[in-house]
């Protein structure tokens, strides 16, 4: 099962695709959709044709996304709010399940802790996945590889999703 991990932004987002088998993960591609675009209604377009070339390379059995947290900038989380609509979008116009969860939640399943930092979460992922200990990434790379090993864990998946 092929697993596509998403951190939203506005200017760029991290992601990852694992596969994932029997409670066993292999790191297959991550990086950044960089939004270069100033024009909201552009960034929107650049996001789903960008997110869209990475959904038809990988062809993920299921899409996690991180949730919106409060935020005490306003315009900020409009803006993150946008994108995520537009990744949702365009994930679930391919018929690909989606999953969501908090950066609490993420934290938890990756270090047992909710409250643990962004240096524990790295580490963690690099121990889980080898490929992932050579990769010189931002963090917005490494939380999407995170968000994708979290759906794994949580979800316990056995048998393949239909679409």
């Amino acid at each position: 099962m092929i697993i596509l991990g998403i951190d939203p932004g506005t200017q760029s987002i991290g992601y990852a695709c694992i596969r994932w088998q029997k409670q066993n993960a292999a790191l297959l591609d991550a990086g950044l959709l960089r939004v270069i675009s100033r024009d909201p209604g552009e960034r929107l377009c650049d996001i789903h044709a960008h997110l869209g070339s990475l959904l038809e390379k990988w062809n993920p059995d299921a899409a996690a996304v991180e949730k919106l947290f409060f935020t005490k900038n306003t315009k900020t989380a409009m803006a993150v709010s946008e994108a995520r609509g537009a990744i949702l979008l365009t994930i679930l116009l391919r018929g690909i399940k989606v999953f969501e969860y908090t950066p609490l939640e993420v934290k938890k399943a990756i270090t047992g802790q909710g409250r643990a930092d962004k240096t524990q979460v790295k580490k963690i992922v690099q121990l889980t996945l080898p490929d992932a200990r050579a990769l010189r990434a931002s963090d917005d790379v490494f939380d999407a590889i995170a968000i994708a090993l979290t759906c794994g864990f949580l979800e316990r998946f056995t048998t393949p999703l239909t679409k």
